[in-house]
């Protein structure tokens, strides 16, 4: 299951309504091939499901995940960042045995 913070489901939340999302829209979270580590994160927002589709909610948050990305992102919790150091979508996951510098990709 991927969690996500108070401050990423609002910024989710003012993401989906600027952007005139209704209630059928959903954030796919995934991994792909790429980024100076080997593997990078993904979002998006989507209102199909696709063939082998894992869901899960929490704080109201819809997300679907691939399978590949679920067995990748099982225990990661997303974080929101406004920050100097960084502004963005960040991902703590703890299945990644190595990170890049700026966070946006990772091995296994």
């Amino acid at each position: 299951m991927v969690t996500v913070t108070d401050k990423a489901k609002s910024k989710i939340d003012n993401l989906m309504q600027d952007s005139g999302l209704d209630a059928s829209y959903f954030l796919r979270v995934s991994v792909q091939g790429g980024g100076c580590s080997g593997l990078s994160y993904n979002l998006d927002f989507d209102n199909e499901e696709k063939k082998g589709d894992q869901f899960f909610e929490d704080k109201g948050v819809r997300m679907a995940l691939d399978m590949k990305s679920f067995l990748y992102l099982a225990g990661t919790e997303l974080d929101f960042s406004d920050g100097l150091n960084g502004k963005g979508f960040n991902f703590h996951n703890p299945n990644a045995s190595r990170t890049c510098g700026c966070g946006e990709s990772f091995s296994v």
